[in-house]
């Protein structure tokens, strides 16, 4: 792969998901190995649940990590879950 793309790559960061990585790419590992995806838009997984690794097939999406304090795992963007008032203790 050229090493002087005509434009730079943008890499798009998800809460508890992949990096999003305009293709083709390159990816080395810790031993050295590259791995190589020509596709329009690549998934690297960050959560190394993949067993696809380094390449991402949701695995994240089975187990969330908390985003803070006291949190169950809920995105921001979306509502608890409410209990009804018949299940209620």
């Amino acid at each position: 792969m050229p090493n002087t793309p005509e434009r730079p790559r943008r890499v798009r960061v998800q809460r508890d998901g992949p990096l999003l990585i305009e293709g083709p790419v390159e990816v080395v590992d810790e031993h050295g190995e590259v791995m190589v995806s020509q596709r329009f838009t690549v998934a690297v997984c960050t959560c190394r649940r993949s067993r696809i690794f380094p390449w991402c097939d949701t695995s994240h999406r089975r187990r969330c990590k908390p985003s803070g304090p006291g949190s169950r795992g809920e995105r921001p963007d979306t509502e608890p879950d409410r209990v009804k008032e018949s299940e209620a203790p």
